[in-house]
């Protein structure tokens, strides 16, 4: 590690020098903590060794004999002030599992990596479909039957990671996703948290396994063509004792004012005005990607990054906005086809611009306002719909903006907000139809997709942590039809170039019509260079006869999907759609709440 390039925040392998690493005939622990009287390792039932300062002083190293893989250590740092506080590594690759929380000795080099095909041909996607699942791991799927149903912080519930590969992946591949996203996992103390108040930002979370576990479970999903995202928080970390809070008696991670140091959520902020602690997540974050073969990051909380506290008002942040543009800026140099995305909710500038361009240098930025216009559209009546048309179509207005990805998160499924099938308008049977045609516009819609779990079957619950999605959902026939449907638009979507290739150019999208306030109609048009698609949309609760539409050099089409098809828990037989076509002219009777999705061509096919 070049420790010169440490202080300035430059490097992006500390964690090759810092931590615990695996050597002949034990391990040799360093850690950096300019501020201590002294450091030990605490190992074997309480045992020390005494850690000597090295190179310039700050750091300290110490060789412990016949400690190895799987065995637990802390730090015991002794304050200037006298006393000392025993700490787990900030650089560790493994951690007990919670409430213990020493961290572990951990070998990452042994698993051999089948996946170089893979890495060789990934891209960020940004002219391709990318249908992205967000998983949280230890609640998609529970052991122990009904035990699974039921809130339950019982660890011999959760599968581990190498134990999920193989169902994990066989349901991806079904359900038409191609990439999945999961929530944080490195270690964190509090399950409530779900990890984005993390103590172990080099340590996969214990909950679920090893770290050789996690690697089986990156292999298989990449042998199968399936990407893998990972939920990063660069933001801020738990305030527990043991963590990175004061690590060497003084605010070495952390801003020693309150008023910006201690966040929202009443956890530590970063701070990135030194250049140790820019070290420190930007080694991270190459470490997810370099050692887990993670396909690329998406960065939480960006607007605290981008803005003091994330207010507006208070002015950007500017060491912090430095911090993660050289970061992001470094990560493709080292990752190319890597994806990075950002949850940021702000209109500042530049988000998915290049450093180079004066950028912040994200592939994506999720689209909170899509989001949030369109679920607010659909709570309410058909009758409002009507004063509310333009809500579906503002989101084009700023789309050129920024390389948009459209996100229906963990964050909309929980908190008293109710899932996006119960967000819909209306009683029970009135939702599905309404969910079906919301997907189809979301598919239309440019931008790539992020779907949480649960929301591919319809489930009705909010999400709790504590138990496993509600699969029993698909023994009802209307979720098992919705799933259905959800399966076949992803399928549709990852097959038909038209509706991925040119999302960011403005040749492949067009409103052919967003103008029937009334009617509560849309057309829509998407193409690339070979393919011209129509999707014409009835969000109102009225059954619309005879709606034309005029398509010049149209003289022919299929139908690619019906959201009212009986297979799919509608009413409308496949082969009996109300569609004429003539002069290039379209001619549609949709049902209420439904769309239809046609390929034309100009000429007879």
């Amino acid at each position: 590690m070049d420790i010169q390039g440490f202080y300035a925040g430059r490097v992006f392998d500390a964690h090759e020098y810092l931590g615990a690493h695996v050597v002949a005939e034990g391990t040799v622990f360093r850690a950096f903590a300019p501020a201590a009287a002294g450091m030990t390792v605490v190992h074997h039932d309480g045992f020390q060794t005494e850690m000597k300062r090295v190179n310039d002083g700050n750091f300290w190293e110490a060789w412990v004999p016949d400690l190895t893989d799987g065995d637990p250590y802390e730090l015991r740092v002794y304050l200037r002030g006298g006393g000392y506080q025993d700490h787990a590594d900030p650089y560790a690759y493994g951690s007990e599992l919670r409430p213990a929380h020493r961290s572990i000795v951990r070998d990452i080099t042994r698993h051999e990596w089948n996946d170089a095909d893979w890495l060789a041909s990934r891209t960020p996607r940004i002219g391709e479909p990318l249908n992205i699942y967000e998983l949280h791991l230890g609640s998609w799927r529970k052991k122990g039957g009904e035990a699974a149903t039921e809130p339950s912080d019982d660890p011999s519930l959760w599968y581990t990671y190498d134990e999920l590969a193989e169902p994990l992946v066989d349901y991806l591949t079904e359900a038409g996703y191609n990439y999945v996203e999961f929530m944080p996992l490195a270690e964190y103390p509090n399950d409530q948290s779900w990890g984005y108040q993390g103590t172990g930002f080099f340590a996969p979370t214990s909950r679920y396994g090893t770290p050789d576990q996690l690697m089986s479970l990156i292999d298989a999903l990449h042998q199968a063509g399936i990407g893998a995202i990972l939920d990063f928080v660069p933001v801020h970390f738990a305030l527990d004792d043991w963590g990175l809070r004061n690590f060497d008696g003084t605010a070495l991670y952390e801003y020693p004012n309150t008023d910006v140091g201690v966040s929202e959520w009443g956890s530590c902020n970063f701070m990135y005005s030194r250049g140790e602690s820019c070290s420190f997540m930007q080694s991270c974050a190459h470490y997810w990607m370099d050692v887990f073969h993670f396909d690329g990051l998406r960065m939480d909380a960006i607007s605290r990054i981008i803005y003091w506290m994330g207010d507006q008002a208070r002015g950007v942040n500017n060491e912090a906005v430095a911090f993660v543009t050289r970061m992001n800026g470094g990560l493709k140099l080292m990752h190319p086809g890597c994806i990075l995305a950002a949850e940021d909710s702000t209109d500042y500038p530049g988000t998915t611009r290049s450093p180079q361009e004066g950028g912040l240098g994200f592939d994506y930025k999720w689209d909170m306002g899509w989001m949030n216009d369109t679920l607010d559209f659909f709570k309410k009546t058909p009758e409002e719909r009507k004063d509310n048309y333009h809500k579906l179509t503002f989101s084009m207005m700023y789309f050129p903006n920024e390389r948009y990805l459209l996100p229906l998160s963990h964050d909309e499924n929980v908190h008293g907000k109710a899932t996006v099938l119960n967000k819909m308008y209306g009683d029970y049977w009135d939702k599905f139809p309404q969910a079906r045609v919301f997907y189809l516009y979301m598919y239309v819609h440019p931008g790539k997709k992020l779907n949480f779990m649960g929301g591919e079957f319809g489930q009705m619950r909010e999400w709790d942590e504590r138990r496993e999605q509600d699969w029993d959902m698909l023994s009802y026939p209307v979720h098992d039809a919705f799933a259905r449907y959800m399966a076949e638009l992803s399928q549709l979507y990852l097959r038909h170039g038209a509706l991925s290739e040119w999302d960011y150019y403005d040749r492949g999208f067009a409103w052919l019509d967003c103008h029937q306030e009334q009617r509560c109609l849309y057309a829509i048009e998407r193409k690339n260079e070979g393919e011209r698609l129509i999707a014409v949309l009835n969000m109102g609760g009225e059954r619309q006869p005879g709606y034309e539409l005029e398509l010049p050099g149209v003289r022919s089409y299929d139908i690619l999907l019906h959201t009212d098809w009986e297979r799919f828990g509608g009413k409308t037989e496949e082969g009996d759609e109300p569609v004429m076509i003539g002069h290039g002219r379209l001619c549609l009777t949709l049902p209420a709440f439904s769309g239809i999705l046609l390929k034309v061509y100009d000429r007879e096919v």
